[in-house]
């Protein structure tokens, strides 16, 4: 008899970007020909830049020859693509082995698929606020409890708030699996050295592994802040790092990312280059490897030539976040990120919580953001709005706070 992955029906109400959907289409639908500006969802709006789209339309064209036409190609990536991608770490005075770098289609995808080569019984501990892939991924993989009004059994929260700058302390307890995102999502705080040095050496001692998502490392303009963990000493034995060229490149819907499982990575049960060998194992079993196309275009966005055009396009994202913190600061609101981060987090006025203040926006100021509860208990009472957006969009999606916003 067929059964259910029972462990879905563990899964709190309605995925948060889903919801947010719903509540918009209700609105809209109660008012006709409304115009809902929408800072939300972390999606990239503008054009994908020349040179990468050079890139892309060579893999096209290769396909369409007899003598450069490729099928399947390696599952771990083509090789132009892993070189070019540690050439770009190396930049960084990193020594990372191109065979290290695994790409795939999304950092979101990876972020969760990585779980199946560790143990069931293994303790995950979050940063909260934290993206919810982590944590509901986890859920679906049956290393938690059921849900309460603090956050899922059996799952470690470590709270980023304003007292300790929306980065955590190490956990009070052992833990066998640590998620961390900086620049963050949501809260767009970026970790400093010293701080990710914490986490190493207790990871280290604790034969832990690290989950680093640095997917907008891009976006880091202090150049005292780290792009990747592995600027910090140790941490090539118990961090693993993921990355993308979704909000760099404008990837969102192309897809295209990559994994670091660094060979000297360990668990406290395996030696060195287990990790590796059972994550490429991984995707030769269960992946065929990034469409040919997209990994030509990644090669293109990581020429000279794409990455000053990319970064210039990552330069006006910053900018979109820089008019939204100041537009927010001038009404007396607090907030946090932006500066290295496309996303500013923001203190709901008032003491409203993270919900109302969205119900608030929209029906006052026909804007929609991202309710900060929907990324753990610790984002209560605070707001997610996203740079990634047309500079005239954003635009009026900020004077129509500033002149309409009740507070």
């Amino acid at each position: 008899m067929a059964r259910i992955n029972k462990n879905y029906d563990k899964l709190a109400a309605g995925y948060l970007f889903p919801e947010i959907a719903r509540r918009t289409n209700a609105f809209l639908e109660e008012n006709s020909g409304a115009q809902v500006l929408r800072l939300g969802i972390g999606d990239t709006t503008e054009p994908i830049v020349p040179a990468v789209l050079d890139g892309l339309h060579a893999g096209v064209d290769a396909l369409g020859k007899a003598d450069s036409y490729s099928g399947y190609g390696p599952s771990e990536g083509i090789t132009p693509l892993r070189e070019g991608l540690a050439d770009l770490y190396a930049e960084r005075g990193l020594s990372l082995d191109p065979s290290e770098f695994f790409v795939s289609d999304g950092a979101k995808s990876d972020s969760a698929n990585i779980q199946s080569i560790f143990s069931d019984d293994c303790v995950v501990a979050v940063q909260d606020p934290a993206y919810p892939v982590y944590v509901d991924s986890n859920v679906i993989f049956g290393r938690t409890g059921q849900a309460t009004d603090s956050g899922y059994e059996g799952l470690v929260y470590m709270p980023c708030t304003e007292e300790n700058g929306f980065f955590p302390d190490l956990p009070d307890r052992k833990v066998d699996l640590i998620y961390i995102c900086s620049p963050n999502n949501p809260t767009g705080a970026v970790a400093t050295k010293e701080q990710l040095k914490g986490f190493v050496d207790y990871a280290n001692q604790h034969k832990a592994i690290i989950f680093y998502d640095s997917a907008y490392a891009s976006f880091i303009t202090d150049p005292s802040l780290p792009r990747s963990i592995y600027e910090v000493e140790g941490a090539e034995t118990c961090a693993i790092e993921f990355n993308s060229f979704s909000k760099t490149a404008g990837f969102t819907g192309v897809r295209l990312a990559w994994t670091i499982v660094p060979r000297a990575c360990r668990t406290e049960d395996s030696e060195s280059g287990k990790l590796h060998a059972l994550w490429t194992r991984r995707q030769n079993t269960f992946f065929n490897g990034a469409a040919n196309i997209v990994q030509a275009g990644g090669v293109a966005a990581l020429s000279p030539e794409g990455r000053s055009q990319t970064d210039a396009q990552v330069a006006f994202y910053l900018e979109n976040a820089r008019i939204i913190n100041e537009g927010l600061q001038s009404l007396g609101i607090t907030t946090y990120g932006g500066g290295n981060a496309p996303y500013v987090w923001l203190k709901t006025p008032g003491g409203l919580s993270s919900w109302d203040f969205f119900d608030k926006l929209l029906n006052e100021c026909r804007v929609v953001g991202t309710p900060g509860s929907g990324f753990g208990p610790a984002g209560e009472g605070f707001f997610r709005l996203s740079a990634f957006g047309h500079r005239e969009n954003v635009e009026k999606a900020v004077s129509s706070i500033i002149e309409k916003l009740q507070i």
